[in-house]
């Protein structure tokens, strides 16, 4: 049997505003990594730029396109993108949030469809109120030939708030690599410091970016109720940003900064998640949170504020806990449930893994977009 033309598959061209550690950039390396290589081509164009965090593309050929929009204008950016278009010629281009509104006018010049997907909120602008992104929303729309939506949180407000017809609206959960994400009896011993390891302890996690918006303050000061009850409880925050200084300020106020340890950004995110009882998410909002999914695989219960598409992942009492966002002693009261009450743990874990593998894994979603894609295409002929 011949091998299929690879380089006869249509392109798709992602724009997003950078390639760096996040749920939404983390979904669009799953996409590219597990979507076939005979469906779709891809190349990835950056607002501002890159980081390291493009390494974890394992697909060859994809091209990454830095344009620096900070440095060089909003103008530039359109002219290059458009100039892009020409000497590309992608079948269609795939926008991601606000940024991603940039390439929508030079695509349509350049006679490309566009697909624009939306995936979560800005710490300024939680509900999607604010005037000037809701305007630059409404003023791109027909520029749109599709929308995506990873929740349906989301889907209501393109829906209410942008004025966006349902019938032009295709709605995919992110998927999780369920293989590389699940629970593990021999996890790594030199991950956590050695105090973290001892019979009996009762480890409580987090992971995502240190930023306003993922709000671990809360989850300190709630660690710090759960401590005054249960001294040998201890607490793992994984993750990179502006805020990290501030939070290790806070952990040393509070009284417990012997009791957390701070991995910054990692790589074994799986080892991570494998060595904690609860997973906890204090976010102010969110789209879908893919370490939600990760921990789900990872057979943790969950705890996670009721905002955005949270409640699409946790059934409250089911497969973990729903909380009010900045709620910090509701938030204790739950952790230490599950802290005296092992079986809960369990039954909620086991609930967890059972919902990450019938609902989300990554052929749904990478079957998802393809099929969106297509339709796209389709249509242009």
């Amino acid at each position: 049997m011949s091998e299929p033309n690879v380089t006869a598959a249509p392109l798709v061209l992602h724009v997003l505003h950078h390639l760096r550690m996040g749920g939404m950039e983390n979904g669009l390396i799953n996409l590219i990594n597990h979507m076939a290589p005979n469906r779709y081509r891809h190349a990835i164009v950056c607002i501002e730029d890159y980081s390291d965090f493009r390494e974890r593309i394992q697909r060859p050929g994809v091209e990454i396109y830095p344009l620096h929009r900070a440095r060089y204008g909003v103008w530039h950016v359109r002219r290059q993108i458009y100039q892009l278009c020409r000497q590309l010629r992608p079948a269609l281009i795939h926008t991601r949030n606000q940024s991603g509104l940039d390439a929508l006018l030079p695509a349509r010049l350049a006679g490309i469809p566009c697909v624009h997907s939306e995936h979560g909120w800005d710490v300024d602008n939680l509900n999607g109120h604010r005037w000037k992104p809701l305007l630059l929303r409404r003023v791109h729309r027909p520029l749109v030939k599709t929308y995506i939506t990873v929740s349906k949180h989301l889907e209501q407000f393109l829906v209410e708030g942008v004025g966006v017809p349902p019938g032009r609206i295709t709605q995919i959960y992110n998927g999780v690599d369920v293989a590389r994400f699940a629970p593990s009896a021999a996890a790594a011993d030199n991950l956590l410091p050695a105090d973290f390891s001892v019979a009996g302890r009762f480890v409580i996690g987090t992971v995502g970016r240190v930023e306003a918006v993922k709000d671990q303050a809360t989850l300190l000061r709630a660690f710090a109720h759960v401590c005054g009850q249960q001294p040998e409880s201890r607490l793992v925050i994984a993750g990179d940003g502006p805020l990290l200084a501030a939070l290790k300020n806070l952990a040393a106020s509070l009284g417990i900064a012997e009791k957390t340890v701070f991995l910054g950004a990692s790589e074994r995110v799986p080892e991570i998640l494998q060595r904690l009882d609860v997973f906890v998410l204090p976010s102010l909002n969110e789209g879908i949170s893919n370490t939600i999914l990760e921990s789900l695989a990872t057979a943790l219960p969950v705890v996670a504020t009721a905002v955005g598409g949270n409640g699409e992942l946790v059934e409250d009492r089911v497969n973990g806990r729903l909380f009010a966002s900045g709620e910090d002693r509701v938030l204790a009261d739950i952790l230490l449930e599950y802290a005296q009450y092992s079986a809960l743990r369990v039954q909620h874990g086991a609930a967890a893994r059972a919902i990450a593998v019938a609902r989300f894994s990554l052929a749904a979603m990478t079957n998802g977009y393809a099929a969106v894609y297509d339709q796209v295409l389709q249509l242009r002929r």
